[in-house]
């Protein structure tokens, strides 16, 4: 029988060193301890992957929260069948003490797991819905009172145009354009199509 760690962090720049100490204070071995720096919407974790294919019945897998396994209420619940039913793997949830499947093992003990299991899966899918909800709302009613998201639109010098003519008859060279106009490539050839496109629609 080996014991088993598991962390989930959302991104790279996330800290997991809370879970990490949980995990040392129970003296599980650093090579045991299997860390993924990704979203938990669904399991397609490479760490999470690989452990699942070390756990043998028997063994023990520790987890700081309900909510570091994954988010997606169903997800989380077929995972727990996987994990607990089919490998025989014991799951220790560290921060919610009922959810141990060591201890009552019998049916009352099963179905209070079972029963938690589902209460606090739930409550993790909906509080990511809930924080989805309130940022779509937050950037609609941003929206509305005229903030811009995304990169700031780069304006084009005031001689854009007398510089773009020298440039088609070849008389400055991309490069010195472009570092000219202080803007990278892609962005002069976008800006050299809508003053094109722009001109155009003056002569009609």
């Amino acid at each position: 029988m080996k014991s088993y760690g598991y962390i989930r962090v959302s991104s790279a720049d996330q800290n997991e060193d809370r879970q990490l100490i949980a995990l040392n204070e129970l003296h599980i071995p650093a090579e045991q301890i299997f860390t993924d720096k990704l979203s938990g919407k669904d399991f397609a974790r490479p760490a999470y992957m690989e452990l699942v294919q070390k756990l043998k019945p028997g063994d023990v897998l520790y987890i700081m929260s309900i909510d570091r396994l994954g988010r997606n209420y169903e997800e989380i619940q077929n995972q727990w069948r996987i994990l607990t039913k089919e490998k025989g793997v014991d799951m220790v949830i560290i921060d919610m003490p009922l959810l141990d499947t060591r201890n009552g093992k019998d049916l009352l003990g099963t179905f209070i797991a079972d029963l938690v299991l589902q209460i606090l899966s739930f409550v993790a899918q909906s509080e990511r819905e809930n924080i989805r909800k309130r940022q779509a709302q937050g950037i609609a009613a941003a929206k509305s009172k005229g903030v811009r998201f995304g990169r700031p639109i780069k304006q084009v010098p005031e001689n854009f145009g007398q510089l773009l003519r020298l440039w088609e008859n070849g008389n400055i060279s991309t490069k010195e354009m472009v570092s000219t106009c202080a803007m990278c490539r892609s962005t002069f050839y976008a800006k050299a199509h809508e003053h094109r496109l722009l001109h155009a629609k003056k002569w009609k």
